[in-house]
């Protein structure tokens, strides 16, 4: 292993197991934005235990809060817009390998979360994947398609099981002192 593997494994690893157990935002923000660069919107919330999959590729708008235990995967380009509001234990990848490739070859798909989107609890946001302004994904949705704007989908995988109000005028705010 040369160094700069080396030195690559070691932030990887501070991230996921030192930097994300940091219970002050100010800290724990230096790290995510200087060292691993992320970028990070103004009012922001990214909580305790996140998961990074890679340094960098991951831009993430104001007003939004990416509650605990979230896996932010941004080896092929996470961007999440305004006022998103991603529930605890979500996943969000954006590498996978190709079923049919016979030398198991990475696929990477950059997933594109527009403003005022709502993730539920231990929901799956696969490679490729955009999410329409407003859209809603269900608790426990696995998403491998597109989903327009104002949607609620839910499922396994996920389907359309409604609409959402198109008059969303809300900013969150969710800065918790231990979070």
């Amino acid at each position: 292993m040369g160094l700069r593997q080396f030195v690559s494994e070691l932030l990887h690893y501070t991230a996921n197991h030192v930097v994300n157990g940091i219970p002050f935002y100010s800290i724990r923000y230096f790290f995510y934005k200087r060292i691993y660069g992320i970028r990070i919107g103004q009012m922001t919330a990214v909580h305790m235990g996140q998961k990074l999959m890679t340094r960098g590729g991951i831009e993430i708008g104001d007003h939004s809060v990416i509650n605990r235990d979230c896996t932010l995967d941004g080896r092929g380009g996470l961007t999440v817009g305004n006022n998103v509001s991603i529930s605890p234990e979500v996943m969000i990848l954006t590498a996978e390998h190709g079923v049919n490739s016979p030398t198991f070859a990475g696929v990477l798909g950059k997933v594109t979360i527009e403003d005022y989107v709502w993730i539920g609890s231990r929901a799956v946001i696969l490679p490729g994947v955009r999410l329409g302004e407003g859209a809603v994904v269900a608790a426990g949705a696995v998403v491998r398609k597109d989903v327009p704007p104002y949607t609620i989908v839910g499922g396994v995988p996920a389907k359309v099981i409604g609409k959402r109000n198109q008059e969303l005028i809300y900013e969150l705010e969710y800065m918790r002192r231990f979070h």
